[in-house]
């Protein structure tokens, strides 16, 4: 029963308590609703002037226009919007600040604007009444073409080149720049070349001097044909060649050609010399010789005449006399063979060997260099040599002397006009 009578009196308690309680929380939900709404109706200030919309990189085709409205978090109507460093065409507007440009392609020809350049634009928003309160910033401005222009090699000369051997031949490599710039170039040709420097970019100057021989016997026309190829190439590797054809001429090397033709020359000047002395010596022979046979035929003539006097004097002895002397005359005949043979090889060789030296001379008058640069030089030079050997085939047999005596006294021997009638051609 006691039990029972306090769970009633712990009911009614809490009858009574449980509904105040609820009314309390009730008032706490009001309490914290209404708190709420309090704060949310306070508007936060913002203070710090902001461009919301600006976009740091605008890129541009050419021929496009540009409008762009930019917006700050205050009042526009009490600030002025401004530029620095713009590029020709950019304009804002400092009342709206609307940014507008034209991307016309005049700018572009002209050079005032460049593609594949980056501008950086200083753009900047004031306010009218505090100095203080403004904003400088900055955004990149670039500009493209879907026109590719391409960039090309130009060479300053023509296309075909001609050029002597020994002579320089030197031109500049220039580039027409497109929307890339070239920025390297390798040279190639269909020979090697040793130039005077090295052409690797826009402006560099080609320089070569074909040397002599480079133009060999069995080329053509006596011409060889030079290809030199200018590749260039941009930081995209697109690449544009340029061909320059140089034909180059055989030429004469005159100082070493003069060389060789005064070697000859003096070849030839001491093998005429030697001539002389062999002419010398066979004429000397041939006179020994002939005066030899002409003192046998003076005794033979003199015995045949004394025989015939000594045949009519009137004393038997001197007729005796006159009978042998006769026989005497007869038998110096081919004594005088036997002694003092006929040299008619000698004589022949003789003949030879003067027609010879005066075959010579007339070679070197004939073929005097006119002025250091002879234009038959190598024609002369090759006419002399081709004359001496067949001389030289000619006079085989001859057995040539060295000369001993000074070519002046050799020359004085050879003209003198007693041994030059010899050998004269006589009328029949």
């Amino acid at each position: 029963m006691i039990n029972n009578k306090f769970a009633f009196i712990l009911v009614l308690s809490l009858g009574f308590i449980l509904p105040s309680f609820s009314q309390v929380i009730d008032s706490l939900k009001i309490d914290t609703a209404k708190t709420d709404t309090i704060f949310r109706t306070i508007p936060q200030e913002d203070s710090v002037l902001r461009i919301r919309n600006l976009n740091p990189y605008i890129t541009l085709h050419v021929d496009s226009t540009l409008q762009y409205k930019l917006d700050i978090n205050k009042d526009q109507s009490k600030y002025y919007w401004f530029l620095t460093n713009s590029p020709v065409g950019l304009k804002v507007d400092r009342n709206s600040g609307l940014l507008t440009f034209k991307a016309e392609k005049a700018f572009f020809l002209s050079g005032r604007l460049k593609y594949d350049l980056e501008y950086k634009v200083d753009l900047g928003v004031q306010n009218l009444d505090d100095p203080t309160d403004k904003i400088d910033t900055s955004f990149t401005l670039l500009f493209f073409n879907t026109e590719i222009i391409p960039s090309k090699i130009k060479p300053s000369v023509n296309n075909i080149l001609y050029v002597d051997e020994g002579d320089s031949i030197s031109f500049k490599v220039q580039c027409e720049d497109g929307n890339f710039p070239i920025e390297n170039i390798t040279m190639t040709s269909n020979y090697p070349l040793k130039t005077i420097g090295t052409v690797a970019k826009c402006g560099d100057d080609f320089k070569w001097s074909p040397p002599f021989g480079f133009v060999k016997p069995t080329d053509k026309d006596k011409q060889r044909e030079v290809i030199v190829n200018f590749v260039g190439a941009n930081k995209f590797n697109v690449r544009d060649t340029a061909t320059i054809r140089i034909v180059v001429k055989e030429n004469i090397n005159y100082p070493q050609k003069v060389l060789e033709y005064n070697e000859i020359v003096r070849s030839i000047q001491n093998y005429s010399n030697r001539l002389k002395a062999t002419f010398m010596e066979l004429d000397k022979q041939i006179r020994s010789t002939r005066g030899t046979r002409t003192t046998f035929d003076l005794t033979s003539a003199a015995s045949s005449l004394g025989g015939t006097v000594f045949s009519s004097l009137p004393t038997d002895g001197q007729k005796t006399a006159g009978k042998i002397l006769p026989s005497v005359g007869v038998a110096m005949v081919p004594v005088k063979e036997s002694v003092s043979p006929v040299k008619k090889e000698e004589q022949n060789s003789a003949t030879l060997v003067r027609n010879s030296i005066k075959r010579l001379d007339y070679l070197l008058q004939n073929n005097v260099l006119v002025g250091e640069k002879d234009p038959e030089l190598v024609n002369k030079s090759q006419k002399l040599r081709d004359e001496l050997k067949q001389i030289q085939l000619q006079l085989i047999e001859v057995p040539i002397v060295e000369f001993g005596d000074s070519p002046e006294e050799l020359d004085k021997y050879f003209n003198n006009p007693k041994v030059a009638k010899k050998y004269r051609m006589k009328k029949s």
